[in-house]
């Protein structure tokens, strides 16, 4: 849970202050926060101001408040976000051909962008097979580990593959083996995925999950966008992922050429 009272009263006009509280009680309910005492903590406010604040979210739908439960995200959030997704440029124009996709392989497929030193999920379908992939749409996953992140990453110099490599050190993997990877072997893997236009998650991010992934690319050339084809090691093995790259390079040029790329 983060704290932002120095932020939204650190001066400024009055309205800016009272809309940066009020965002501040939005990511703090996120966050886990469900009731005052836990608001007025994160905000650092008086539980007379952040009752007011949180009172007017609710009006707006912008959380819903329940006794005995608490404060939670409401439903204008989940409809302004369907908005924001649909807006998306490359939502709209990837998304007929990862239904194509995903009715021919069957496999749970994830579309995302790159958000700082992050992956951010734009969005998830869902597959045919009798497994769950833990992941959601508007979720935040690391880019040195999973293969969504790493294609998104393909044109970048090798000082900034370092960059990456040294964050997923830093902050811990999800597996062993990203905790176990060196970051020459990590680096002699980013440059094969480069040369193939291609990236794979060899259970790096999640344990026997593994998946195969492509850059999308805008008019410039510029990787704007990514997409995965995701899997349990049951469906995903070695011979099924090469199998797969060649599908994944074609639906990733397919998508961009639809975003004016030329290749």
């Amino acid at each position: 849970m983060r704290s932002k009272p120095s932020t939204a009263e650190a001066g400024g006009a009055p309205g800016s202050q009272t809309l940066l509280r009020g965002l501040a009680i939005l990511e703090a309910v996120a966050g886990g926060a469900r009731d005052l005492a836990a608001l007025s903590a994160s905000l650092g406010t008086t539980r007379s101001t952040t009752h007011r604040l949180a009172a007017a979210l609710v009006e707006q739908r912008y959380l819903t408040f329940a006794p005995r439960e608490g404060y939670a995200l409401g439903p204008k959030l989940v409809e302004l976000g369907f908005r924001a997704q649909q807006a998306a440029p490359v939502t709209r124009v990837a998304r007929p051909h990862l239904e194509r996709l995903s009715a021919e392989c069957g496999d749970t497929i994830h579309l995302g962008v790159l958000e700082g030193d992050w992956a951010l999920y734009l969005d998830k379908l869902p597959g045919r097979r009798r497994i769950e992939i833990s992941s959601r749409v508007g979720e935040r996953q690391p880019v040195w580990s999973t293969g969504l992140g790493k294609a998104l990453i393909l044109d970048l110099d090798e000082a900034r593959w370092r960059s990456f490599h040294r964050l997923g050190a830093a902050r811990g993997g999800h597996s062993p083996d990203l905790e176990t990877l060196s970051l020459e072997t990590w680096l002699a893997r980013m440059r094969t995925y480069a040369a193939r236009g291609i990236a794979y998650d060899r259970e790096e991010n999640e344990p026997e999950v593994r998946c195969v992934a492509g850059p999308i690319r805008d008019a410039s050339g510029a990787i704007v966008a990514a997409f995965s084809v995701t899997s349990t090691v049951q469906y995903m093995d070695e011979a099924r992922m090469e199998a797969l790259a060649g599908t994944v390079r074609a639906v990733a040029g397919a998508i961009s050429r639809d975003l004016g790329w030329s290749d």
